[in-house]
């Protein structure tokens, strides 16, 4: 607000109503007995009734508290209780939401920000939010009304645009409203072409990609300088649908300018470059495999290789119905739809390519890994995932004071989380804004996968759903018995396997000599179901690191000594495990895991643990429920949906596998920021564990990890 007197300020601001506060004082005097016992807080309802004109108050929806913070120069005399620079130390405690008044401000759902008035630091030390003046850490209202314009303006001419391509008289006067002396606003016409040209635009719009607006901006401005050219002349000016068209069109560019600070979602460097190699080598084929369309419905004869080149291309642009050029070529109006639809989605592979997001930061260093084995060291009892950030196809961002950090990995423009921050909760606040500001940064999509409830409480304060997906089976070992009718089945399985002849042997990987694990890692290689490697959210993706010495294994033997099986599992705290893996011989004895994950909780003593995590059971309680007399018909259909798909995935398989333990069921969450993102999470997601295949693609597009964090 530079340059603006204060007094000038304030008379633009409306004064609170005296009248209304005596009613306020008024009405406390009648309530509150004896007077002024509220003291201080019925001073503030007062005011609020006198700002808000009415008796009583309404009730503040939401809340903000607004922190201003700076560097007194009156500091530098010592007669400060702190020392001069040191409020920036301060500014973090409050960025990592560990400060007084982040308690207070949770306990009414109210976001804080701070705001840099005259702190004594590099304003690079400190998030943008915080740095920003004159209102760039919030948008203004009018620049965020401008790019939900921009989208809106895009998402109707695509519809008009399909809705002219299926509806041949609605897009017949389309077209016949954008020939000769007649222009349509920016970007309508009627195909699937330009249909899915700006759909894709409004889409890249909304996650607010700085190319797609870049592109825009000069495509629509373009246009618009020829549109206001051509109403110099009489013959254009005289039309009142050209007049409709600029006001239309430069309302759009005029929107796109207002709110261009809206857009930043960067691209990725080489994007121009794989979109031109898209283009080219697409509009190769298509054109070709449209001639040869072409050429081979025509019932006309004598017309040259040209005249249907040039036909394909006309086609491949728009539906257009005036054959007059064309007297020599008739196809089926099925080509017609074909070559255009072919257009349209080549349109939008070269679209993908230009505007897609970055892959992602460094993947996890040995600098990253080092600190966050700290963090584990000190806070890694809080959740039994904890460990599972140490996978090294991760990335890895930190809170301002590296207390706290969140695990992710970017899979199809989805950043994606798995399990609770990392460090002190005091500290997950910032370490959440960080990520959640990277992920706006790239246009990424944000989801957790398996939260708990105390994390998934924290997301959500900062603007995250959360959906229940299933619950982790936890098993007190001190508590678990064999004993009892309940355990009937389980006891009898154990006792028939440990008749056979097997034995378990557990031991920390640090115990195992080398030699033995190469042979450990041989056969778990030649156990595993298939090439793909499963597993993201609950697995570490390794085996054998020496860096993973406190892992602890499991391994079974049959009666003649030879290696049946084996479990790893990850630390969960000093005194905790979380399984990572389970490798069997498909020849062994049925029941084989079950003995021995009875084993090693009997003997969890030998390896100093109470507490083992075993697998995610996703949708238990819909199995639970569902089964159960009384439930409900969409439940029962959830149910039986879920029992179906089970044939391909182990869903209720797993559940079972798990509630034979009688574990602790605790609950984890998807956590997610908007309800039609959540396709794109299940696939990003469905990749990330292994059970999709990401579609090949020629090298020049495939992604490449050019900063593996080697120096990190």
């Amino acid at each position: 607000m530079s340059g603006l007197n204060l007094d000038d300020f304030g008379s633009l601001v409306e004064r609170p109503d005296a009248g209304v506060r005596r009613e306020a004082q008024d009405r406390w005097q009648r309530l509150v007995s004896p007077a002024g016992a509220l003291g201080k807080p019925a001073e503030l309802a007062e005011w609020l009734s006198a700002a808000q004109g009415q008796v009583p108050a309404r009730p503040i929806a939401r809340p903000r508290v607004l922190l201003f913070a700076g560097d007194h120069g009156v500091a530098g005399l010592r007669v400060s209780a702190h020392e001069a620079g040191t409020a920036v130390a301060l500014v973090r405690t409050v960025l990592d939401g560990g400060a007084a008044v982040n308690v207070l401000a949770r306990q009414y759902g109210a976001q804080v920000r701070v705001i840099d008035m005259a702190l004594d630091c590099d304003p690079a030390e400190l998030p943008a939010d915080v740095t920003a003046q004159d209102g760039e850490g919030h948008p203004h209202l009018w620049r965020q009304r401008s790019a939900a314009y921009a989208v809106w303006y895009l998402r109707v001419v695509a519809f008009l645009n399909f809705l002219g391509a299926v509806w041949v008289s609605f897009g017949a006067d389309i077209r016949r409203h954008n020939v000769e002396d007649f222009f349509t606003p920016y970007l309508l016409t009627s195909g699937f072409t330009t249909g899915v040209f700006a759909l894709f635009f409004a889409s890249t719009m909304r996650r607010r990609k700085r190319p797609a607006w870049v592109l825009n901006l000069v495509l629509s401005g373009l246009f618009l300088l020829v549109l206001a050219l051509s109403m110099a002349f009489p013959e254009y000016r005289g039309h009142v649908q050209n007049w409709i068209t600029l006001g239309l069109t430069g309302s759009f560019v005029a929107a796109l300018l207002v709110g261009r600070r809206e857009f930043r979602a960067k691209g990725d460097r080489a994007n121009p470059r794989h979109a031109v190699f898209v283009a080219v080598g697409g509009l190769i084929v298509g054109s070709l495999i449209s001639v040869l369309l072409v050429t081979a419905t025509n019932t006309e004869r004598g017309s040259a290789f040209g005249s249907s080149f040039r036909y394909a291309i006309m086609r491949m642009i728009a539906l257009d119905p005036n054959d007059d050029n064309y007297a020599n070529i008739s196809t089926p109006g099925w080509v017609d739809v074909v070559i255009n639809v072919m257009s349209a989605l080549l349109f939008l592979l070269v679209l993908y390519v230009a505007f897609r997001s970055p892959r992602g930061r460094a993947l996890l260093g040995p600098l990253d890994e080092g600190k966050l084995r700290g963090l584990l060291d000190r806070y890694g009892d809080r959740d039994s995932l904890g460990y599972f950030a140490l996978r090294r196809d991760k990335s890895v961002i930190w809170s301002p004071s590296e207390k706290s950090a969140i695990a992710y990995r970017v899979v199809g423009e989805v950043s994606l989380a798995s399990g609770d921050p990392i460090g002190d909760p005091e500290a997950w606040p910032g370490a959440i804004d960080a990520w959640l500001a990277e992920a706006r940064a790239h246009a990424w999509v944000p989801a957790v996968m398996g939260a708990s409830e105390e994390a998934g409480v924290i997301y959500a304060r900062h603007g995250l759903d959360a959906l229940e997906i299933g619950d982790e089976a936890i098993v007190e070992t001190a508590e678990f018995t064999l004993d009892g009718r309940a355990m009937r089945t389980v006891r009898q399985a154990y006792n028939r396997v440990k008749r056979s002849g097997y034995t378990v042997r557990i031991r920390r990987h640090d115990d195992i000599p080398a030699a033995e694990m190469d042979e450990l890692l041989e056969r778990a290689d030649h156990w595993r179901d298939g090439e793909t490697e499963r597993g993201f959210s609950m697995a570490l993706g390794r085996l054998g690191d020496p860096a993973d010495g406190r892992c602890v294994m499991v391994e079974c033997h049959d009666g003649e000594g030879v290696p049946r099986a084996l479990l790893n599992f990850v630390p969960w705290g000093p005194e905790g495990l979380s399984l990572d893996l389970m490798r069997r011989d498909r020849d062994s004895e049925n029941g084989l895991i079950e003995f021995m994950v009875i084993e090693l909780i009997q003997r969890a003593d030998e390896v100093g643990v109470r507490q083992i995590s075993l697998n995610f059971a996703m949708f238990r309680s819909v199995f639970e429920r569902g089964s159960k007399l009384g439930a409900g018909p969409v439940l029962r259909i959830w149910r039986s949906l879920l029992t179906f798909f089970s044939r391909w995935w182990q869903i209720e398989s797993l559940y079972r596998a798990n509630a034979k333990y009688r574990p602790i069921w605790e609950p984890r969450y998807l956590l997610f920021g908007k309800t039609s993102e959540l396709p794109r999470i299940g696939i990003a997601s469905a990749r990330a564990e292994g059970f999709l295949e990401a579609p090949w693609l020629p090298s020049p597009l495939r992604r490449r990890d050019r900063d593996r964090a080697g120096s990190r």
